[in-house]
């Protein structure tokens, strides 16, 4: 058999499908949970984490093990990550720090509606209202805005506003009643910030939004195919999960990975915030073991959930014809380096996540399938339309990863470069990755009369050292290295736009790095 003959059979992991189909438009249900970095499936991370929803879904899909987000001008960095997958465009693309979408950068959900499909919102929203209200004809449950209680048993939900006028007096909780039934009250100013639930009081949010997935399939007779967007505000802290998923974590049985640290060993511009103010300092042993093991809690009840998910799919019939798409926000340190945040960029700490294609349109030779291309997050949306033979909206600047699932090509991208606010900066190519750190004198951070300011360089041969614990950039021999990427780092910093912009923050890295 000749090469050409290799190449097409293995050609079209979806598009066989779809033609054996006569050309039947794909349902499209994506997925994205918060906080969840790479690490968190135990299929991908081979971590002590038990997912086997989340396993069953790459072992019956392709799993691209080098996902990133691209970064954040934000402490919150789901508002950036959120804004990226859902208009394919690159950090230093977004208006702001990605907040409000503007009307003319068209979103996943308006590409499927303009295709035909029936867009449904489930779960969590960190853009602006009007934004939800054009991505969707219809939802169910919408959590984050206009309130937000940082408690995951009393999570404040609102009803689809077609207008996108969300209310907090329309806000209401949802609680157990005297006979153990789900019942809502409005929100009152009485309700403060948390977390004070537990699962004694009312439903797990997790659990509410697998539900309204689940009965939105149940109820689907629609001719038209669907586009889901299913948003989970879990892992993400506070890590609540109930007591039989706690328990399957004794904190004294935890692992701690290899860059776990009692405290980062310097001042990396962004060190004392919410994330981090978690759990006290130094991060001993015990304080990281606890919360390692209330975050494993909290995947391993998520994956339960979106394991409810999958099987109504099936029940229904509708599995078959559905490309499921699963991906994390961000990463998040939970002990490593001394962090508990994502405000970093490292990569189980930051930036990497997991990014499955999964469903029932998978052929039977790539189930399992493995692809270690450079991508971003923002590249997931031209992947999907492409992948579902829907036009990609022109203001979309990610790449489809399709050449790569069709074996056309082996990578999209040779390196991928990172940003966190006006502090961090990272290029990473090959097997190595350089992080430049910048305090400058600009930044508002005073120690006593004092305004300080500092410069320090990671190198990380980061194939050899994936959990990036031995720095390599003050040896000798590395020097060559570390000039190279730092050359590579600002060429690309100029190709990208990376400059100093009001709208993202106060102040220029590139200013201060030389």
């Amino acid at each position: 058999m000749t090469k050409k003959v290799v190449l097409f059979c293995l050609l079209g992991v979806f598009a066989f499908q779809l033609q054996a189909q006569k050309k039947k438009k794909p349902n499209v249900l994506v997925i994205y949970t918060d906080d969840h970095r790479y690490s968190g499936v135990h299929a991908l991370g081979g971590e002590a984490v038990v997912t086997p929803h989340l396993d069953d879904l790459a072992h019956n899909g392709i799993t691209f093990t080098k996902s990133y987000l691209m970064g954040a001008f934000s402490g919150a960095t789901c508002i950036p990550s959120r804004a990226m997958l859902l208009t394919g465009r690159n950090l230093f693309q977004l208006e702001g720090t990605g907040y409000t979408i503007p009307a003319n950068h068209t979103m996943m959900g308006e590409a499927f509606m303009n295709a035909g499909y029936y867009a449904y919102h489930v779960g969590k929203w960190h853009q602006d209202m009007q934004s939800l209200a054009r991505s969707a004809h219809d939802g169910a449950k919408v959590s984050g805005k206009p309130a937000y209680l940082t408690d995951q048993f009393r999570m404040p939900f609102h009803d689809w506003e077609p207008n996108g006028n969300y209310k907090r007096e329309n806000c209401y909780l949802l609680e157990y009643d005297g006979n153990g039934e789900v019942i809502n009250r409005p929100l009152t100013k009485e309700d403060k910030k948390g977390p004070t639930g537990t699962e004694k009081i009312g439903p797990h949010v997790s659990e509410v939004l697998a539900d309204e997935a689940s009965i939105f399939f149940k109820r689907y007779k629609k001719k038209k195919p669907f586009f889901m967007y299913l948003a989970f505000p879990t892992p993400h802290d506070p890590r609540q999960a109930p007591q039989e998923f706690k328990d399957m974590y004794p904190e004294e049985d935890i692992d701690l990975p290899p860059s776990y640290m009692t405290q980062h060993p310097f001042d990396n511009g962004h060190i004392f915030l919410r994330d981090e103010e978690l759990a006290e300092w130094p991060r001993t042993e015990q304080v990281s073991k606890k919360h390692l093991s209330d975050y494993y809690a909290i995947i391993s009840h998520l994956d339960a959930q979106i394991g409810k998910v999958i099987n109504t799919l099936k029940e229904q019939g509708l599995y078959e014809n559905t490309i499921i798409v699963m991906a994390g926000d961000s990463g998040l340190a939970v002990g490593n380096h001394g962090l508990m945040g994502k405000q970093n960029i490292y990569d189980e700490d930051g930036i990497h996540i997991p990014f499955i294609i999964s469903g029932g349109l998978v052929s039977a030779s790539n189930k399992g399938r493995r692809e270690d291309a450079f991508n971003y997050i923002h590249d997931i949306m031209p992947t999907i339309c492409d992948i579902a033979e829907i036009e990609t909206p022109s203001t979309v600047n990610g790449k489809s990863l399709l050449p790569v699932i069709n074996n056309e090509k082996e990578t999209i991208r040779d390196y991928t470069y990172h940003a966190y606010r006006q502090h961090q900066r990272a290029y990473r190519k090959g097997d190595y990755k350089l992080i430049e750190y910048v305090r400058s004198p600009d930044d508002d951070w005073k120690r006593g009369n004092i305004v300080t300011g500092s410069r320090v360089t990671q190198l990380f041969n980061i194939t050899k050292d994936p959990w990036e614990t031995f720095n390599l950039a003050d040896f000798p021999e590395f020097e060559e290295i570390v000039a190279k990427l730092r050359l590579e780092m600002k060429e690309k910093a100029i190709e990208l736009g990376d400059v100093a912009d009001g709208k993202r923050t106060k102040f220029d890295f590139w200013k201060h790095y030389y």
